[in-house]
């Protein structure tokens, strides 16, 4: 059977609070259960669904061979003006992208620990078929 839903990822932090805030207070994600575990960290939730775990980076933590790489995540996102009014009022840096052939507005910062992050505001900008490549 293929995978039917993302359920959640789990990122490593060198400091649990300040991630933890930045993915609350910026992304508007919310801290939420999590059940007791050997180790501290976090259960942030979007939609009701706890989609990113965080656990404290440790130096004598286990071996993390194999694990792969991770480039992004992207997040579907709202409200963009008030998404950006965060960065600046933070100082966060962010760069953003405009798709203007399906009316998506991409903005892209970076976690407190170096992770890239996609919001994608999808109808934030008038769809502008022109761009579109024509078909050959």
């Amino acid at each position: 059977m293929p995978a039917a839903e993302l359920e959640h990822f789990t990122l490593e932090c060198g400091d649990l609070r300040i991630t933890r805030d930045f993915y609350c207070d910026v992304l508007g994600l919310t801290d939420g259960f999590r059940p007791q575990m050997d180790f501290p960290g976090h259960w942030l939730y979007c939609g009701g669904v706890p989609v990113v775990h965080l656990m404290k980076r440790e130096a004598e933590d286990r071996d993390r061979a194999g694990t792969g790489r991770l480039d992004h995540i992207a997040f579907k996102s709202v409200d963009p003006d008030v998404t950006i009014g965060k960065f600046r009022e933070r100082d966060i840096p962010y760069t953003e992208n405009k798709v203007w052939e399906v009316g998506l507005l991409q903005v892209f910062v970076h976690d407190p620990d170096g992770l890239q992050v996609e919001l994608n505001f999808h109808g934030a900008l008038p769809i502008d078929k022109s761009r579109m490549p024509s078909a050959s």
